[in-house]
């Protein structure tokens, strides 16, 4: 059986409880790693550090963030689904699991629609901000991430 990117023995594994950590292990680390990341923003150590290393940790947090979320949701074949999984009746897990291929490709797929796309990522910069990482940094990151667009422009 596969994991979000792992081949998971789940006959190896004893108890719901345990199949469900294992699914939200990936996400977990998504979550702890963007709160580690943004820790200098909210501790005040960023104050005086170099715009560009800046903004690219916060890009990074942002990354990690999104990938947490991505990863949460119930969806089959995504970890968020791993961890509801072993809670549902068999015939409901036979049903979904049908479509467990397809989960990730039908998320990307809403977030190409401008409206789901703009809440989506609204939610990501709400939690940045409360993070303590401002949107300007992180626009900043993506816009030097995409190096082959040329050097960002920092005024109008």
């Amino acid at each position: 059986d596969r994991g979000g990117a792992v081949f998971i023995e789940r006959g190896r594994i004893r108890g719901r409880w345990r199949h469900s950590l294992i699914s939200a292990a990936g996400p977990l680390t998504n979550a702890l790693l963007a709160v580690v990341l943004t820790a200098p923003f909210w501790t005040g150590a960023m104050d005086g550090a170099p715009l560009a290393f800046r903004c690219a940790l916060a890009f990074l947090a942002m990354l990690q963030v999104t990938a947490a979320i991505l990863n949460f949701l119930p969806v089959p074949g995504l970890d968020g689904y791993g961890v509801i999984e072993p809670w549902l009746k068999p015939s409901t897990r036979r049903t979904l699991d049908q479509y467990a291929g397809f989960g990730l490709l039908a998320v990307f797929a809403l977030l190409w629609i401008p409206g789901v796309n703009r809440v989506f990522f609204d939610a990501i910069d709400g939690i940045m901000n409360g993070l303590g990482v401002s949107e300007f940094d992180t626009a900043l990151g993506l816009d030097w991430f995409r190096f082959w667009d040329g050097t960002p422009q920092l005024g109008p």
